[in-house]
C-alpha cells in the first residue's frame, strides 16, 4: 500500500500545484486513502520531495532537483545518485535503486518519453520497464543510463 501511495503521490505532484500537506491528503482521501498527516508527513521525507516557488508564484512540492526545461519535460538530477544498476532481461530493462527510491526513478525515467518503452512498474527498490522489442531493450538502457550520467 505504501509504495502505490507513494506512487500516487508522484502523479499527483506532477499534475497538480500542490501547496501544503492538508491539499495532499484531501487529494489523496479523494483518491480513496486513508491518510493522516503523519502518514503524508513520512512520504514527502522519503519520497525526498522539496517545495519550490511555482509560475504563480505559490510554493509547491516537487522532487528534489526538478525543473522544467523548454519543452516541458522534467529533468531529474538526483536520479543518477539512486540508480544502482541498469540490466537488461529480454525485453524488460531491470533499474535497481537504493530503498524507497524506485518511484521517484521511475517517474523520471516516464517523463523522459524514452522511444520503445511501454511502461514501467516500481517496487521500493527496482524497477521493470518494458520495452516493444528484444533489441529495443540494450538501446533503452543505454539511454536510461545516459540520463543518469552513468
Amino acid at each position: 500500500m505504501k509504495s502505490k501511495r507513494q506512487s500516487v503521490i508522484l502523479s499527483i505532484i506532477e499534475s497538480n500545484d500542490v501547496e501544503t500537506q492538508e491539499e495532499l491528503i484531501d487529494i489523496l482521501r479523494n483518491e480513496g486513502f486513508n491518510v493522516t498527516q503523519a502518514t503524508v508527513s513520512r512520504d514527502i521525507r522519503e519520497l525526498k520531495l522539496t517545495k519550490v516557488t511555482g509560475e504563480s508564484g505559490k510554493y509547491k512540492y516537487v522532487l528534489p532537483g526538478v525543473k522544467k526545461d523548454g519543452a516541458g519535460r522534467h529533468v531529474f538530477s538526483t536520479v543518477s545518485g539512486s540508480v544502482v544498476s541498469v540490466e537488461c532481461a529480454m525485453n524488460i530493462v531491470v533499474v535497481k535503486t537504493y530503498p524507497g527510491m524506485a518511484s521517484a526513478v521511475a517517474a523520471g525515467i516516464d517523463s523522459h518519453s524514452i522511444e520503445g518503452v511501454v511502461g514501467c512498474i516500481a517496487g521500493d527498490d527496482t524497477i521493470f520497464v518494458a520495452v516493444k522489442t528484444v533489441e529495443g531493450a540494450e538501446l533503452v538502457a543505454r539511454e536510461i543510463r545516459r540520463i543518469i550520467g552513468a
